[in-house]
């Protein structure tokens, strides 16, 4: 079974905002603003609601920059990942009781506190391509294979 999932970095060069989960899947990592579609939800006005719920600004300029399928070994869903990129918003970044929002340096990305699949594609992403990619898991910390086109 396939989950449908959205992922939103706001990237204004040389910074990119990134949250760190609070609670929760990813709990403790450094990650992008996102979550579940709704039902009757388009995959872009969820990863706009996300970013809005966890980091309370409105994203303005939204490009959808790829997708990544990511299995778990000994679990059955998929989860199918759109990874959006903010490039404008309005409001302030705040906290939330999911996420704690923090501008980082593209030079200065918290890779050690991230997904491992991050350093992959993040590179792809800040250089304003387009990709997709496959990533199976061992656990939480460990790829056992990966696959990544830019498209």
């Amino acid at each position: 079974m396939r989950k449908i999932l959205t992922l939103c970095l706001i990237h204004n060069h040389p910074h990119v905002l990134l949250g760190m989960k609070k609670k929760g899947f990813g709990e403790g990592r450094w990650n992008g603003f996102g979550g579940k579609v709704e039902g009757g939800e388009s995959i872009e006005e969820a990863a706009r609601r996300e970013v809005l719920e966890e980091a309370g600004i409105t994203v303005r300029d939204i490009e959808h920059a790829g997708q990544l399928d990511f299995h778990f070994e000994n679990e059955e869903n998929v989860l199918e990942v759109h990874v959006f990129r903010g490039n404008s918003f309005e409001g302030e970044p705040r906290e939330s009781e999911e996420m704690r929002p923090q501008w980082f340096s593209v030079e200065e990305i918290p890779f050690d506190t991230m997904w491992p699949d991050d350093k992959y594609w993040i590179p792809l992403f800040l250089a304003g391509k387009k990709f997709r990619g496959k990533f199976l898991f061992k656990d939480h910390n460990t790829i056992l294979e990966h696959e990544l086109i830019e498209l």
